[in-house]
């Protein structure tokens, strides 16, 4: 009996597969495990989250209880909101205030020392101007006697 070329490359091709499904048979396996171990997190904390919830929902009847009067009406937040429209109330004449007294001198001054800074400035230029214009009148007239001394 001979073998084929065809049957040998059969053959090398089913190794090949055998080995290529015991390379993926691994992860997959290792998926599987991982799989597993989320499903029982998920349970466990499905199974502690009953409790947590009741828990929530007692303290939140405590607190309605507590903060909620006969009517229905929040009682301290109610102090609180006319405490904090009182203290509004008052910062706002407060700044009214220091805005008339203030504000109006301020301007006053701010307009004064705006002025000088503008009237100091503009003379430091026509000091400088004046003389810019003196030492290019005397550097013409030098060039000039020179002109005239060599003719």
């Amino acid at each position: 009996m001979q073998i084929t070329f065809g049957e040998v490359a059969g053959l090398i091709a089913a190794i090949a597969f055998l080995l290529l499904v015991g390379v993926l048979a691994v992860p997959l396996l290792k998926l599987g495990r991982t799989v597993d171990q989320a499903t029982r997190a998920m349970t466990q904390v499905a199974d502690g989250l009953g409790p947590t919830l009741a828990n929530i929902n007692t303290t939140i009847d405590g607190v309605n209880e507590t903060l909620v009067g006969v009517n229905g009406q929040l009682i301290k937040v109610d102090v609180m909101t006319t405490n904090v429209q009182q203290v509004t109330t008052n910062a706002a004449a407060m700044t009214t205030l220091f805005a008339s007294t203030v504000g109006g001198p301020l301007v006053r001054v701010a307009a004064v020392t705006y002025g000088v800074r503008h009237a100091i400035v503009a003379r430091r230029e026509g000091e400088l101007q004046r003389e810019a214009t003196a030492r290019i009148k005397s550097e013409r007239k030098a060039a000039r006697r020179s002109r005239r001394g060599r003719k």
